[in-house]
This record gives C-alpha cells, structure tokens and sequence, in this order.
C-alpha cells in the first residue's frame, strides 16, 4: 500500500503538471498495487508481469490509435523530419511491439496459472528479457536498411 501510495505522491510531486497518460498510467499501477494488497495472496504477486505488458501494450496501442506512435517520437529524436514511408515504418514497429507485449502476457499468465514457481522465474526472469533482446536487435537491423533510404 505504501508503494502505491508514493507512486501518487510523486506524481503529485512533480514540477510540471501531470500528463493524462501520467495520471492513467498511475491510477492503474495504484489500483493494482492496492488490489494486491487488499486480497493478500502471494500469486497476486506473479501476476506483475502480465500487468506490465498489458500497460506497454496500452500504450503502444494508444499511439497506434491516436498517433504519432511511440515509436514515431523516438525516432523524430533523430530524424525531426521523418519522412512518410519512415512514418509507415515506425507504425509497423508499434504494431510488432503491440503483438508481442500481448503475447507476453498471455505467456507470463500461463505460467501463473502453472503454479510452477521455478518455470515462472525462468519465463518471466529470463526468457522474456531474451526475446525483447531479440526483438530489438532484429528490429535494429531491419531500421538500417530503412534508415539508408531516408
């Protein structure tokens, strides 16, 4: 409860007035927070990696909806004037990201509903930061080819 608790006050906190993906942002991760706390149960826990890829799925899913995309303001750090096959591009990358942060969640609720802590650790500990590696690094070779014809 504490935890969600600073997450709020450091919100409140800030020196700039808070974002509405802010203020969602931190009022689900409450709400979670709060909702494992109210029913006490050590599985409530295992659940944090489904909660987190369903949030990075929201919000890529967000700026697929209500663009530019994330990926779209990553790369106009770069590049401030992407062209529109560029825009093409990174919407393509949100996509992918979208795909695999659902099914990553799915894959981390599975092993939840396993019950085998040892498989848990591996999926959630290991491999999902071994595919995300994966996934960017293949992603990073793709963006060269598309970056030569900018």
């Amino acid at each position: 409860m504490s935890l969600a608790a600073l997450l709020l006050l450091r919100l409140l906190c800030q020196n700039r007035p808070a974002s509405r993906t802010e203020w969602l942002t931190a009022l689900a991760s409450t709400g979670f927070l709060l909702a494992i706390a109210l029913i006490n149960e050590t599985r409530g826990l295992l659940i944090y990696p489904v909660f987190v890829s369903l949030s990075f799925f929201a919000v890529f899913a967000y700026s697929l909806a209500f663009p530019p995309t994330v990926v779209e303001r990553l790369a106009r750090l770069e590049f401030p004037n992407l062209p529109a096959h560029g825009v093409a591009y990174t919407r393509k990358v949100t996509q992918v990201w979208c795909g695999f942060f659902l099914i990553n969640a799915a894959v981390s609720l599975a092993t939840v509903w396993h019950g085998d802590y040892w498989l848990w650790s591996l999926y959630n500990g290991c491999i999902f930061y071994v595919l995300m590696g994966l996934l960017m690094a293949g992603e990073m070779l793709v963006r060269r080819r598309v970056k030569a014809s900018f």
